[in-house]
């Protein structure tokens, strides 16, 4: 009986919201089955107190939304690079670094990889955005220096990275005779573009660029403009000495609306501060919430409603939505129209715009070369973004891949051809 373990390269697209994983199957991408019947799951993890155990994607999620004692984190991608990965820290019954937290979530990954396929997998080919930290080239190398450690403690002998964009045009379909292609990769933590040829059946590719600005970025902005206020941020606290007052620090208002921080808020310091504020706020019942928020630790429920919200507006024909915060006060929610949510991604449209046309002047190509782009990432899907694309680009016909997938399919088609980047 042949017993012989086929090893092999895996595709990763570790993503700051959703995962998934590739390998070539039959000359086809086949993505794995990294949740039962699922081939994307949420980059969670839930470190669940009481039953001592680790667990990953909806299941993470669902222990977060039961109300179960532990340790929930979300967009660690996002803090890649950073002196935070680097710290340990008390997470359940264990000190860790974050780093050794993606390491886990990497290995569960390969694990349920080979477990489908019966392949072992010491090879990994990982995408990784064009750049992790666009304005701090520092930060931006050791991001693929976390990363790569990450993957080395999951149990891979090797790893190789390429730019997302660049695997997700891999995939993308056939372009008109003397058209260009453009990837429009909006991710959870970046926005990547990548313009790319066909030469016969090769991709090739002309020029890649990427900005830090994504669907958390999205959602961290319209937290603090839309929900934050309704916790106190920009209200008046009377000075405990003498009269007048001072506008609360918006730092506490901050960190509850970035996914990465909000593990780190449910601090003494904080709780005893939100106190304080509910005694002498001006407007007393907002700061009540941001103190029932901090005790009841209800930070992360705050920004799936916001998600929440904004996928919502984001339906056809959809104008109004509203974000709902029932679980701090019943019947407590914020507005959100599509004026209003245009308003606060003013800044981030500009700024994937910007990285747009620069990705242009990289290539030496007149916008209207782009005969066709390809929307890639859950929040390509924004009509923001849509908009931004369809005014740079009026004549180019526009292509909606499989939005949660695509990088993991290139992945999986560049890791069967020996490509790494």
């Amino acid at each position: 009986m042949n017993t012989e373990v086929i090893m092999a390269t895996l595709g990763i697209d570790f993503g700051t919201s959703n995962t998934a994983a590739g390998v070539m199957r039959d000359g086809r991408p086949q993505l794995i089955a990294v949740e039962p019947g699922r081939t994307v799951l949420p980059t969670s993890v839930f470190f669940d107190y009481d039953r001592k155990v680790t667990t990953y994607g909806s299941d993470a999620n669902a222990a977060l939304i039961e109300g179960r004692e532990g340790r929930f984190m979300r967009a660690l991608k996002s803090v890649l690079g950073t002196p935070l990965m680097q710290e340990k820290r008390r997470i359940a019954h264990e000190r860790l670094t974050l780093i050794e937290v993606v390491a886990r979530f990497l290995r569960m990954i390969r694990e349920r990889a080979e477990a489908e396929t019966g392949q072992r997998f010491d090879r990994a080919l990982s995408g990784r955005p064009v750049q992790f930290h666009s304005t701090d080239a520092a930060r931006n190398a050791q991001a693929e220096v976390d990363l790569r450690a990450a993957y080395g403690l999951a149990g891979f002998d090797h790893v190789d990275f390429m730019y997302e964009p660049e695997a997700a045009a891999l995939a993308s379909g056939p372009l008109a005779p003397g058209a260009l292609g453009l990837i429009v990769d909006i991710g959870g933590g970046t926005s990547d573009f990548s313009i790319f040829a066909r030469d016969g059946d090769a991709t090739r590719i002309i020029a890649s660029h990427g900005v830090r600005v994504g669907g958390t970025d999205f959602d961290r902005a319209i937290s603090i403009a839309e929900v934050m206020p309704l916790l106190g941020r920009g209200t008046e606290v009377r000075n405990v000495m003498g009269s007048g007052s001072h506008t609360a620090p918006n730092a506490i208002f901050n960190d509850l609306a970035t996914w990465q921080k909000i593990p780190f808020v449910y601090t003494p310091e904080n709780r005893r501060m939100a106190t304080d504020f509910a005694k002498l706020g001006v407007d007393p019942a907002r700061f009540a919430r941001l103190k029932t928020v901090l005790e009841m630790e209800l930070g992360h429920d705050i920004a799936f409603a916001v998600e929440a919200g904004k996928i919502d507006l984001n339906a056809p024909d959809v104008t109004e939505a509203a974000i709902r915060l029932g679980v701090i006060a019943p019947q407590l929610q914020a507005p959100l129209t599509q004026a209003a949510m245009d308003a606060v991604l003013a800044s981030h449209a500009a700024a994937i715009h910007k990285c747009a046309v620069e990705t242009l002047s990289m290539a030496d190509i007149p916008a209207d070369r782009i005969g066709k782009i390809v929307f890639v990432g859950g929040s390509s899907l924004l009509q923001v973004v849509r908009d931004v694309m369809g005014g740079l680009f009026p004549h180019a016909a526009q292509e909606s891949a499989e939005a949660f997938t695509a990088v993991a399919d290139g992945l999986a088609i560049a890791a069967s051809r020996d490509l790494p980047n």
